[in-house]
């Protein structure tokens, strides 16, 4: 099924037909199949449904640059045409992002938030990542001085050079989307959180570090953190049968 918000198209599917509503908000680029075994379990008891987000999956590359707040209004817009007033929540690591907001600011009722690796934090430049950043700033300014035969080959040498694989692996009208996202930190919102929230979070993530887990669970007053040992930031895909069954515990308290 498709919908269309400001000239944004957003594909999702529903599976099963129970009373009570999960809306599962994915990672950054994730699609349904990564999500399909948890699906599977999830829809014996409840109507759940999973969205592309634009640019992902069956959802087209949105015509313009995207902020934080559009995908959360996005989302907003979803479930208001869906008429789903006050669903559970399951946010994987970008997912988590607009969930936060959704809570904070927007005051989004849900019923539960399940954050699993979260992202939202942004962290704090290393020494080493201002040195790159710096290094990089000035060879694009010295490249300006090579001959124009060589300037636009050195340029992009540079920038594949020092751009990040995610940043690499973008279509070039999601790049500046992929920027917004990523420079906005969410940590002033965390504590606007109203919803009873539970942290899922792999001891060995390297992409939203567990002290980002930590931080969230001491801002956000009703929240629990469970750490899984010797998981990576895909967590839910590691060990979905315990994290299937916690989540249930936790829908049915």
């Amino acid at each position: 099924m498709n919908l269309t918000y400001q000239n944004i198209i957003l594909h999702y599917e529903k599976f099963g037909d129970k009373e009570d509503t999960i809306v599962i908000l994915p990672g950054w680029g994730e699609t349904k199949k990564s999500w399909e075994c948890l699906i599977e379990i999830l829809q014996l008891d409840y109507t759940v449904y999973f969205l592309d987000y634009p640019g992902f999956g069956k959802s087209p590359i949105p015509k313009k640059t995207l902020t934080m707040f559009d995908y959360a209004e996005l989302v907003q817009y979803f479930l208001a045409v869906n008429k789903i007033k006050s669903p559970n929540v399951i946010a994987h690591s970008f997912g988590g992002r607009i969930a936060i907001l959704l809570s904070s600011k927007y005051g989004l009722y849900m019923q539960k938030l399940i954050l699993i690796d979260s992202a939202g934090i942004k962290p704090r430049k290393t020494l080493k990542a201002r040195f790159r950043q710096f290094s990089y700033k000035l060879l694009q300014n010295l490249a300006d001085f090579l001959p124009q035969k060589t300037r636009k080959r050195a340029k992009n040498y540079l920038f594949q050079k020092f751009s990040s694989t995610d940043y690499l692996n973008l279509p070039e009208e999601m790049r500046q989307t992929f920027k917004n996202i990523v420079n906005l930190d969410l940590t002033p919102y965390l504590a606007y959180v109203q919803n009873k929230t539970l942290l899922l979070w792999g001891e060995c993530d390297q992409d939203t570090p567990l002290k980002d887990g930590i931080k969230m669970n001491k801002k956000i007053r009703e929240s629990e953190l469970i750490v899984f040992p010797r998981c990576s930031h895909f967590c839910y895909l590691e060990n979905p049968y315990v994290i299937v069954k916690i989540i249930l515990s936790f829908l049915a308290e």
